[in-house]
């Protein structure tokens, strides 16, 4: 059964826009706010990005793949991804990006410069 769920609804805010709202009251309660600009929030989302990249640097490919199956390591992934999508929603909210918008342009922007096989595009 779908559930839906109300944009204002603190404790499940299941849109983009109900997340950064989250994240900027949690921010606007720490006195944060001062510390959130596009510079900071930009560094902090590459820290975060790189704290992912840590947790697969040293291993094969084969174990890579496995990580998901350990429930620590699972877990560490789980952290990453969410500390990286906050700092990412962050920026994207000071900075005034529509996130998904974005992404849905870069997609089609993709789509023609990376045009399927078999279309005729000078790269085949």
């Amino acid at each position: 059964m779908n559930e839906q769920h109300d944009d204002t609804d603190d404790k499940n805010p299941r849109t983009v826009a109900g997340l950064q709202r989250r994240l900027a009251r949690f921010a606007e309660a720490r006195d944060w706010g001062q510390y959130h600009t596009p510079k900071n929030l930009a560094a902090a989302l590459s820290v975060e990005a790189a704290e992912l990249v840590e947790i697969f640097q040293w291993l094969t490919p084969e174990q890579s793949a496995r990580v998901m199956a350990d429930p620590e390591s699972a877990a560490r992934v789980e952290d990453e991804v969410a500390d990286v999508l906050a700092y990412l929603l962050q920026f994207a909210h000071v900075v005034g990006v529509d996130p998904l918008a974005a992404l849905e342009a870069k997609i089609e922007r993709n789509e023609t410069r990376f045009p399927k096989p078999g279309t005729g595009h000078s790269m085949e």
